[in-house]
């Protein structure tokens, strides 16, 4: 343990709030600390707003304590409602545990699980939600905890107002009741979470001090928000998963890539292992040319590597690189089909005519043959970065990347995929 491993995370903006950090402090720096977050199950994969806390149990394992994954199959079939504007949707039991098990291998990749010293823990809340009964939880959970308690906690009041189920309103007591059987179950003292899970931590502590007369920890990290006031996490919209499948590694590292300026520094002391002096030397390097962005450089090669490995990396790199030239040629079928992923796609039939012209109004490319001659002659069609200006061309083998797509952009930016 290092004994300034507490005061790395402040410096790093990684505590937003912690009970007794005095006493959490000094606990931390003299003995391996068993310590947990919990991942409901609310899609099959995670996605980067989860990225902070995974990466906070990287953390503090690296540093000899014990991180404990609690994947929440019970409460995830509920929904937590901090901070959220309505009611979550309901899944089912089997969906729920498909998601689960989807998660615990994705958290395997950033946590070990067979290290010798302090290897990490991976639990499930459904082994002990799905089995009390309401009224042993009305015993021995409930009685700890009055409305007004309850009712105080700001993740309840924002939602007073507009409504709240007692499914939601309860949810606060399960995640008190993880707590209490992580500790019985595991010794776990110290509860982290996001600055939303404050009131639902503090509820666990509570919940800990009545029933074992012991005094455990809470950590919330900071919510993350972005300099140009979207929403951390989204582009175009759209989540950025870990799942590859879900989002490419091209797309992930394009992600990290386009940070703003404003954030680029703050990000690299979130989401990398890089040293707060490693950081310092390129935030001086950047401060000198920020055209060079070499700060969302290193924080782009630093996640992407870290989520998705090395050779997906340089992937990312040499799809971008020749996206930008315009020369993709080198691409290999993988990295077409990720560089080019949401482009409008033709499959070619057999029977199709690979006259240029005849398959760019078959591919819908051209909305008629008089646009698709005045776009060949005015030099606007290119076929894998290269300019056709022969009315007479015939698509060939050797217009086949990989052997099976060929890459048509009509002007300067729109992109169109064959697919043979």
């Amino acid at each position: 343990m290092s004994s300034d491993f507490f005061q790395e995370l402040k410096n790093r903006g990684l505590v937003h709030q912690a009970t007794d950090e005095a006493a959490l402090e000094k606990q931390l720096n003299e003995e391996s600390v068993k310590l947990y977050v919990g991942f409901d199950p609310t899609a099959d994969s995670l996605h980067i707003g989860h990225l902070l806390p995974i990466l906070m149990l990287r953390r503090f394992q690296q540093n000899g304590h014990v991180p404990i994954a609690l994947v929440g199959g019970g409460t995830g079939m509920i929904g937590d409602p901090s901070f959220k504007d309505q009611e979550r949707q309901l899944n089912t039991l089997d969906t729920v545990q498909n998601w689960s098990q989807s998660i615990k291998n994705q958290l395997s990749r950033f946590i070990d699980f067979e290290n010798a010293e302090n290897p990490a823990i991976i639990a499930n809340n459904y082994d002990w939600l799905g089995k009390i009964s309401l009224i042993d939880f009305l015993r021995d959970v409930g009685k700890n905890f009055t409305i007004n308690y309850m009712m105080s906690k700001e993740s309840v009041k924002r939602r007073i107002e507009t409504g709240i189920s007692y499914t939601e309103f309860a949810y606060q007591l399960l995640q008190a009741y993880d707590f209490l059987k992580l500790y019985e179950n595991h010794g776990c003292l110290l509860q982290l979470g996001g600055s939303d899970q404050w009131g639902n931590i503090t509820s666990g502590i509570e919940l800990l001090r009545r029933e074992k007369e012991v005094q455990g920890f809470g950590l919330t990290m900071p919510l993350i928000t972005k300099a140009d006031g979207t929403k951390f996490g989204k582009t175009e919209g759209n989540a950025v998963w870990l799942d590859a499948e879900k989002t490419t590694p091209y797309e992930f590292y394009q992600f990290w890539i386009n940070t703003d300026d404003r954030d680029a520094i703050k990000f690299l002391k979130y989401f990398t292992f890089l040293s707060l002096d490693e950081i310092a030397t390129i935030e001086e390097e950047f401060k000198q040319a920020p055209e060079t962005r070499v700060a969302q450089k290193a924080l782009a090669k630093e996640v992407t590597t870290l989520v998705h490995g090395e050779t997906a990396y340089e992937q990312a790199v040499r799809i971008s690189q020749a996206l930008f030239s315009g020369d993709i040629k080198g691409l290999s079928g993988e990295e077409i089909k990720q560089g080019f992923k949401g482009v409008p796609t033709y499959e070619v039939q057999a029977d199709d005519n690979l006259n240029l012209i005849e398959l760019l109004i078959t591919a819908k490319i051209e909305p008629s043959k008089r646009q698709a001659r005045e776009d060949v002659q005015n030099g606007a069609i290119y076929i894998n970065g290269d300019r056709v200006q022969d009315l007479a061309y015939e698509i060939s083998d050797a217009d086949k990347m990989d052997g099976h797509f060929t890459v048509v952009r009509r002007g300067k930016k729109k992109y169109f995929l064959l697919k043979f």
